[in-house]
């Protein structure tokens, strides 16, 4: 498929979580109804924009040990977004340059901007996957066209499975993902949580339903059964803001609505 006919298939009339996510953080890949209802969100939920950075942040600390001190070579990133600053390989390739990064995203826009700027180091490899994560076996397989499933791969899903509205189905998909992985990998989570401003939150939550892009809150403890089976690393599920932060001298920082997790695979 062209790049011209990818952009015929890009729904510019209904808001994409991608798109909104691109806004918050100040990118300019995004459409009229992408900033109408990210702000209709920042109304009711100001604290969205802190959310979206502390989950790059977060990427970006995950990502580095992964790729250094547990020596992880291969990364599937699940509901890539649109490209920001410090994406999965960027980060990765930063450690050690010979790292394979395999995106999965089912944004045709999504698409457009990751072969134009995903671009991996010589000694790596950056791949694209058009596919859903509502679909395992479909992400699985095209992932293994790049990924040698032999060997430890970190499982990057952030801020996806909230897209995902029934429960049993986002815990089945992250399940089905995790089982499919080799003894030594990882499992990367983070996803919206009420468990911090809870009336602003569902707020939040309610502007995106009626606006045609729901987004599912969970509880911390909802988003704890997603590691189930595996061992976490400290210090467990807790804030994107407070898992492993640069040291400052103003202490912890607050937390914000977003959990996550880092858990090895046995």
């Amino acid at each position: 498929m062209t790049d011209e006919q990818t952009s015929a298939h890009i729904d510019t009339t209904t808001p994409h979580s991608a798109r909104m996510w691109n806004y918050w953080l100040g990118g300019k890949d995004n459409y009229p109804i992408d900033r109408q209802v990210g702000d209709q969100i920042l109304q009711v939920y100001p604290g969205i924009v802190e959310v979206a950075r502390q989950s790059r942040a977060f990427l970006g600390r995950a990502v580095r040990h992964l790729a250094g001190e547990a020596g992880i070579t291969q990364f599937l990133d699940v509901g890539t977004g649109l490209p920001t600053v410090d994406n999965t390989h960027e980060v990765a390739q930063r450690v050690n340059p010979a790292c394979k990064i395999v995106y999965m995203d089912n944004d045709p826009l999504v698409l457009v901007h990751a072969r134009a700027l995903l671009t991996s180091t010589r000694e790596g490899v950056c791949a694209y996957v058009d596919a859903d994560v509502r679909d395992p076996e479909r992400v699985l397989q095209q992932a293994a066209r790049t990924l040698d499933f032999t060997q430890p791969i970190a499982l990057m899903m952030l801020g996806i499975l909230g897209n995902v509205w029934d429960d049993a189905e986002a815990s089945d998909i992250c399940h089905r993902l995790v089982a499919a992985l080799p003894s030594g990998s990882y499992l990367v989570l983070e996803d919206g949580t009420d468990a911090v401003e809870p009336e602003a939150a569902a707020e939040a939550e309610k502007t995106r339903a009626e606006a045609g892009d729901p987004y599912k809150l969970r509880t911390p403890q909802q988003i704890v059964t997603y590691f189930d089976g595996l061992r976490l690393l400290e210090p467990g599920v807790v804030s994107v803001s407070r898992w492993r932060p640069e040291a400052t001298p103003w202490g912890m920082p607050d937390e914000v609505a977003a959990f996550c997790g880092v858990a090895a695979k046995p």
